[in-house]
């Protein structure tokens, strides 16, 4: 009796250890289930990659100019504000130019006042030649009247002399004034024909110093030019920070020679940051810009940061290579490509932008829903 007693014991705890068993089973797949269905609807409403990076604007910083350095007055790798002096070269021989640039349009300027007085000067002589001309017009006038008159009176003094009413005196001085009015009107028919052409002469000369005042002016503009190229290019002795942020890269030294478009430095302006984030083109069916990211750099796995979807490239990475891929030749293997997007950070701390900068990875999240 004992043993059937022991034996029930025995069964009735292994029946409820197994019944424990099972409801942990139980209890198990639920959870599973449930984890699995919190996964599945988190994951439709967020694409991701870890194919990221920050990105900045990377300026090489560059001369436009040739000469000896003067002084180099940063470290690499000093942060520096825009602006700031960084480099100056030696500004002698640029001095000196815009020196000679002043002086020459300081030239044209008085060249440009002697032509003027001429061109005035020829202006009156014209309108004096205008006037003389028709001064002699007027003459050839009162000596046309003259004529017709001495005319008329030579005709009458014939008739009188026919009829014995005039002496040969009375005729010969009719005559004699008949000629003279003649010579007199066509003299001055000469004369008119010489005031005319000394006219058209002092017009033509007076032409000729206007154009000599347009050409004095054009010279004005192009030594004012050359005056400006010079300042601009005594300006470029000075070589500052086209950006607050970091300058790196450093390859001048003071004494050195350079030359238009060597580089000096890189700065980089890492108050812009960004991530350009290259997602595969099967996830893209639902993005779309302005929707929420969340980001996380590598680096530095405690900063969360937020953005927006700022722009798609336009193409795909492989389309930007050296050497872009040609499905049209060769053999042909489809491979999903990369599609690279840029992501725009909401804000950042002061903290945050001394401590990250272009290159480092990032994880971000799309919210497509």
């Amino acid at each position: 009796m004992e043993k059937s007693k022991q034996e029930k014991a025995s069964l009735s705890k292994k029946e409820k250890g197994s019944s424990k068993r099972t409801k942990i089973i139980i209890i198990g797949i639920i959870v599973a289930v449930i984890a699995g269905i919190v996964v599945f609807m988190m994951g439709g409403n967020i694409e991701s990659t870890d194919n990221a990076q920050l990105d900045a604007d990377i300026i090489p910083v560059r001369t436009s100019i040739t000469g000896y350095v003067k002084e180099v007055l940063f470290e690499d790798n000093q942060e520096v504000k825009k602006g700031q002096l960084l480099v100056t070269i030696d500004d002698t021989e640029y001095k000196a130019k815009v020196a000679q640039a002043e002086a020459a349009l300081e030239n044209a300027k008085a060249n440009l006042n002697a032509v003027k007085n001429n061109a005035t000067a020829s202006n009156q002589n014209a309108s004096a030649a205008v006037f003389s001309t028709e001064t002699t017009q007027e003459s050839i006038n009162s000596a046309k009247a003259k004529l017709n008159k001495a005319k008329e009176d030579n005709k009458r003094t014939k008739n009188m002399f026919a009829a014995k009413a005039a002496t040969q005196s009375e005729l010969d001085n009719s005559n004699a004034e008949l000629e003279v009015a003649q010579a007199q009107y066509d003299s001055a028919l000469k004369q008119l024909k010489v005031s005319q052409s000394q006219s058209e002469g002092v017009k033509s000369q007076a032409l000729g110093q206007q154009s000599m005042v347009s050409l004095a002016e054009a010279m004005i503009r192009q030594r004012e030019a050359e005056l400006k190229l010079a300042l601009t290019q005594l300006d470029y002795t000075t070589i500052e920070a086209p950006c607050d942020g970091i300058v790196s890269k450093r390859s001048v030294e003071v004494g050195q020679y350079i030359s238009t478009g060597q580089a000096v430095c890189s700065a980089i302006n890492n108050n812009n940051l960004w991530v350009t984030a290259n997602f595969k083109e099967t996830q893209l069916e639902h993005m779309r810009i302005g929707q929420s990211v969340e980001i996380r750099i590598d680096a530095y796995p405690n900063i969360e940061l937020n953005g927006k979807l700022n722009s798609f490239i336009g193409a795909t990475g492989a389309k930007f290579s050296l050497l872009p891929p040609d499905n049209a030749t060769g053999n042909f293997v489809k491979i999903v490509q990369r599609v690279p997007v840029k992501i725009t950070i909401d804000h950042l701390t002061k903290e945050q932008t001394k401590i990250l900068f272009p290159g480092l990875s990032a994880y971000v999240s799309v919210k497509i829903k």
